[in-house]
């Protein structure tokens, strides 16, 4: 009973500056939902939230690394959203997290009976860091699917999660560089608006 979120947050989402400004300006209406085999929480449109430059940081890393993203980056830029997570599958909160590890035993049983590979999680290159989620988005996707299926509650509108990233932040440390939570938006209508971030006026008290 205590696990639907209420009020909006903010989210940013590191991409070309042409199509920051075609969202806001509503040349476009919706980004794009990313629907990798590798994406982190499944598909969805992908945001930072409250991480202006987290977002800025991945826009600059896909610029340098293209083949990283099918997005071409040439501008780096940062969209901002209003968010309402409505009904969110959010991977902080315990009651989720046993379900994701039902989902895991449902795709792995599913897999076994059909004589399929369960799905690995991998790093990028000499990277540490397990980028390239194939299981976490197939176990996600699996309890997606089955929720449909078996019409049991309504459907996820959103999806949230914590992740550790990067170098320690300091010898023996418990925190990474790149430490974040990432929200990935199934339902568009969640997004209540677009807007250009602003840039910090000096001259007073930051809020």
């Amino acid at each position: 009973m205590y696990s639907r979120k209420t009020g909006l947050i903010i989210g940013f989402h590191g991409c070309d500056q042409k199509v920051r400004d075609d969202i806001v300006a509503q040349k476009t209406k919706n980004l794009k939902p990313s629907k990798n085999l590798y994406d982190w929480l499944g598909n969805g449109i992908y945001f930072w939230e409250n991480n202006y430059e987290r977002a800025l940081k991945y826009a600059k890393e896909i610029k340098k690394n293209p083949q990283r993203s099918t997005s071409k980056i040439e501008n780096p830029s940062v969209l901002g959203a209003v968010i309402d997570l409505g009904y969110c599958m959010d991977l902080l909160d315990s009651n989720y997290l046993e379900l994701l590890k039902h989902g895991y035993q449902l795709l792995t049983e599913t897999n076994k009976k059909h004589g399929l590979e369960i799905p690995k999680n991998k790093p990028m290159g000499k990277n540490g860091d397990l980028l390239l989620r194939h299981l976490d988005c197939a176990v996600i996707e699996t309890v997606h699917q089955f929720i449909k299926d078996n019409n049991k509650t309504n459907e996820f509108d959103s999806v949230r999660g914590v992740f550790f990233e990067g170098n320690d932040l300091y010898k023996n440390a418990g925190f990474k560089e790149k430490n974040h939570i990432q929200i990935a938006i199934r339902n568009p209508n969640c997004i209540k608006g677009y807007f250009i971030p602003r840039e910090l006026n000096e001259k007073y008290p930051k809020t």
